[in-house]
């Protein structure tokens, strides 16, 4: 039942327009959030308005209001900024680690949605047009697929541009602050790029030439080198470790020269992720990246190829690392380089829309045409989102289309713009 109940609150099945809180008060739904599959709140940056004042943070649901204390939310900082409870049944007040009491919902799922449930779930991963896909005519779809490439990138150059405003207009901390975001390949994403924003380059700029000293600031400013935030079960084994030892030793003396202050080292997410994937090895991949001058834009407008892109994005770990996934604990040794996948989809998700943002900056539109040109030597990717597409017909060659096609899911499909959409528009006309 709590997996209707998402279905519910996701596609606003629950009359959302006239909720009450358990103690009276009126909620308005302005966006049901995005949903998480990963550890945390169900819905994260939702939007609702209780008694008129506008609440923006995470939403968690379950079938009883217990589950909250059984699961143990009520323990866990992650839920601190839940500022809504959807419930099947309200048997418990329920409260954060902080000891705020979170607004509760109850909703009751529709009986014509339950009764199409398992229908529900075989179909919703498709788009509702998936059906005319195979009928569409080449041009509508080149044309269409085009125009969405563009608006992705376009989007993206946005958010950069905001970015390169956070950093008083330098865009080489706006270029290392979108490379930073993109090394958390979308689970540490929030977490890299607020890391980033702590590095003060300019004086990292002064130790370049040691990548121990960068690799001592990179890894205090994430918080991970604060040995009272380490498990108590692992906290001997650290301290015996030289390295770390080492390492801090040395972030306490930079950190004390340049007034540093780190970040809060619960926003990074270990559970679930592979060991290459921790954050401490995506750490000293960037700190070498960094100290062999590969992060620098100029090096970035010099790319003329895609070889020279994977190229310049190819990095490795420090030696420490090469025997170690965290530590204290060893490994055996290898050298953790970037995988080939990785390594495009940085390309793709960095250098692509970077060499775009910029060109448009400069005015220089070989720059951009040199971002649209790369894009299409590259392979589709193979994610949930392409593989969607193609079973429903599409052909997906390029990393061009595979973007479209995002686009298209996150921006139209999962708001139901059908109405702004071309192949909605071909469903729509047609005589079903």
């Amino acid at each position: 039942m709590e997996q209707l109940l998402h279905y519910c609150w996701k596609h606003r099945l629950m009359g959302t327009g006239n909720l009450l809180t358990i103690d009276g008060k009126t909620v308005e739904v302005i966006d049901t959030g995005l949903h998480n599959s990963n550890a945390g709140p169900d819905f994260f940056n939702a939007k609702v308005k209780i008694d008129g004042t506008l609440w923006v943070g995470n939403v968690e649901i379950h079938d009883r209001a217990s589950h909250w204390f059984a699961h143990g939310h009520d323990k866990d900082s992650a839920y601190n900024n839940v500022v809504m409870h959807v419930v099947g049944e309200a048997d418990a007040i329920v409260t954060t680690a902080d000891g705020k009491t979170i607004p509760q919902v109850v909703v009751s799922v529709p009986q014509h949605v339950a009764d199409n449930y398992q229908e529900l779930l075989r179909t919703d991963s498709y788009p509702p047009c998936y059906k005319i896909v195979p009928e569409l005519s080449a041009l509508t779809i080149h044309s269409w697929m085009s125009a969405l490439q563009t608006e992705r990138l376009e989007q993206k150059t946005i958010a950069i541009e905001e970015r390169v405003k956070q950093c008083g207009g330098a865009w080489e901390e706006a270029y290392f602050m979108t490379l930073a975001r993109n090394y958390g390949f979308g689970i540490n994403g929030d977490a890299f790029e607020q890391w980033a924003r702590c590095i003060p380059l300019s004086a990292v700029g002064k130790h370049r030439d040691d990548l121990f000293q960068i690799e001592a600031i990179f890894l205090g400013q994430a918080g991970l080198l604060d040995i009272d935030e380490i498990a108590e079960k692992y906290r001997s084994k650290v301290m015996a470790d030289e390295y770390f030892t080492r390492l801090v030793n040395e972030y306490r003396y930079l950190a004390h020269k340049f007034s540093l202050t780190p970040m809060d080292s619960k926003m990074w997410r270990f559970l679930r992720l592979r060991p290459q994937n921790f954050p401490l090895i995506r750490i000293s991949q960037l700190a070498t990246l960094y100290h062999e001058r590969r992060t620098n834009l100029s090096m970035l407008a010099e790319c003329q190829s895609l070889n020279d892109l994977r190229q310049m994005l190819t990095t490795h770990v420090s030696p420490y690392w090469e025997t170690h996934y965290s530590f204290g604990s060893e490994s055996s040794k290898s050298k953790k380089n970037l995988s080939a996948a990785s390594i495009d989809l940085l390309i793709i998700n960095t250098a692509i829309p970077m060499l775009f943002a910029y060109g448009r900056h400069l005015h220089k539109e070989d720059l951009c045409d040199r971002a649209f040109d790369i894009l299409d030597q590259l392979k589709a990717e193979n994610n949930n989102i392409v593989r969607m597409w193609q079973e429903c017909g599409m052909e997906v060659k390029t990393a061009g289309d595979s973007q479209a096609l995002i686009q298209l899911k996150k921006e139209y499909c999962d708001r139901r713009e059908c109405l702004r959409c071309r192949i909605g528009y071909e469903y729509l006309k047609g005589d079903r």
